[in-house]
């Protein structure tokens, strides 16, 4: 619980560097070494086609720059929409802990060069058309801007300017699309088929660990129906030569469900039989249930882990034991993790709502809830959980449409994985009819936009967090590495979720 305490600070001294850009709709970019948030506002242009300018100020610290960005905005602002040439988002203060920056940055994302990575990365994923840098100091960041592509997305032309007033009224009335810009355009035109048969050409190639990182995609390319190439995958576990469960850990358990699959597809009984021994680790050598699956190490993870493989051996088996082990578990789970708000702590060690830690149980309980029909027992006490869990996050999704590496913090980096996890999850209860359409499918077109927009041609994602065991405080979990790269965990995931845009 004292790890709580920390982020409220933070907040409350952000509030005191910059004043409020009144009706400017706000955003939060990140945190800076020392934990202050990182703002910025939006003042929309005339149209959704108009060019975007983003005004930077504060990148020495608090100085005068900081000032005159914001009065900018404020006249920006008092300017009918329709007289606006194009829309403006500012970031008053960029630099808020007077940190040493440098750009491009180097180093792991966000805890080396912290404040860069943040600035970099949030630039080019909003590929503005033009960037205006306000001081006499920008670090080199207008002419990396112009000359690298950003965040892996593209060029975009920049400038510094001095401190002086009108900037926003001299600007050239027809401001060309940036190359970031063109390039997100192209991102965006993606439909789910086409960023399905994408990430496949990429991610799903090998299962030579049985668990969900890869197994995810494997599972993506049964969903495309290439079963003949997913079993030659794994033949090696069926043969023998390989076994699954040697050395096994929680993620061992999920990799099981592309055994799983299998067996639905073809039928194949040796398929039913690896799934089987995996779900009978639940129970003792008498065929009692255990207190829960082995392998939990408390992380909220488990749920993803565990329950859909149990509810699949059900199924596939016919046995109820597996659906009540499937249960057991759960419940299991939620008095370790289970917050009072319905969000889940990752572990024990502290109450932090990490990302990926609730976007596991989102993800698992709809694809339990999948495999059993209305009617079944089990069927309701699962369905009042995810319906709990989802309205709880519904909270969360910021104004990009992602959700946070620690859900309930603002100043939190937005992630990959846990969004595409999450949005999957919430699509399928709308298809589903688990969840109100008025509801979530606008967060599932944000999320799906926003997935959009970080998934490169060539497999690229960007701010996957990367794997994490149980942390010792909330620090820890806002310091972990953002992935700006190929990733099969990630990779999985936002198949996953084409997939089901897709309707497959």
């Amino acid at each position: 619980m004292d790890n709580l305490k920390i982020a409220a600070p933070w907040a409350a001294l952000s509030l005191t560097l910059v004043l409020p850009l009144h009706a400017a709709e706000h955003r939060d970019l990140g945190l800076s070494q020392n934990g202050m948030r990182i703002e910025a506002g939006v003042v929309r242009g005339p149209s959704s086609s108009a060019p975007t300018v983003m005004l930077v100020g504060g990148l020495a610290g608090k100085d005068e720059a900081v000032r005159m960005v914001e009065q900018e905005v404020r006249k920006w602002e008092a300017l009918r929409q329709d007289r606006r040439q194009f829309q403006l988002i500012a970031i008053p203060l960029a630099n808020p802990g007077s940190e040493r920056l440098q750009f491009p940055p180097t180093g792991v994302a966000y805890k080396d060069n912290v404040a860069s990575h943040v600035l970099w990365r949030w630039i080019g994923i909003h590929a503005p058309d033009l960037v205006v840098i306000a001081g006499n100091e920008d670090f080199g960041l207008a002419d990396a801007l112009s000359k690298n592509s950003v965040a892996g997305i593209g060029r975009i032309p920049a400038r510094r300017v001095d401190v002086t007033g009108g900037i926003l009224q001299s600007l050239l009335k027809d401001i060309p699309p940036s190359e970031a810009h063109h390039e997100i355009d192209r991102r965006l035109r993606r439909t789910g088929r086409e960023l399905a048969a994408g990430l496949a050409e990429i991610y799903g190639h090998d299962f030579e660990q049985p668990v969900y990182m890869p197994g995810m995609a494997v599972i993506g390319q049964l969903r495309l129906g290439r079963i003949i190439d997913v079993a030659r995958l794994v033949e090696p576990y069926i043969n023998g030569s390989k076994n699954p469960l040697q050395a096994a850990n929680g993620q061992t358990l999920a990799g099981h469900l592309v055994f799983a699959e299998l067996a639905e597809r073809t039928g194949n009984a040796r398929y039913t039989e690896l799934v089987r021994k995996a779900a009978d680790l639940g129970f003792t050598e008498t065929g009692a249930l255990k207190e829960s699956m082995p392998l939990h190490n408390e992380m909220s993870d488990s749920v993803f882990m565990a329950v859909p493989l149990l509810v699949k051996a059900g199924k596939l088996t016919g046995q109820s034991k597996y659906f009540d082990m499937a249960l057991r578990h759960l419940t299991f789970m939620q008095k370790l993790d289970l917050r009072p708000d319905g969000l889940y702590r990752h572990s024990p060690l502290n109450d932090t709502a990490w990302g990926r830690g609730n976007a596991f149980p989102a993800l698992g309980l709809m694809l339990a809830l999948s495999d059993l029909s209305v009617d079944h027992r089990q069927f309701s006490p699962l369905l009042r959980a995810f319906r709990q869990h989802m309205a709880a996050l519904r909270q969360f999704q910021d104004e990009d449409g992602l959700w946070r590496e620690v859900i309930d913090e603002p100043g939190a980096y937005p992630e990959f994985s846990a969004t595409a996890m999450i949005a999957t999850a919430m699509l399928r209860g709308i298809n589903n009819g688990w969840l109100d359409w008025d509801d979530y499918q606008p967060l599932v077109d944000k999320a799906w936009r926003a997935i959009l927009t970080r998934t490169a041609v060539d497999g690229r994602l960007l701010d996957v967090c990367e794997g994490t065991t149980k942390q010792p405080s909330l620090n820890d979990y806002l310091r972990r590495a953002a992935i700006l790269d190929r990733d099969a965990r990630g990779g999985g995931m936002a198949l996953m979720f084409a997939l089901e845009m897709a309707g497959l």
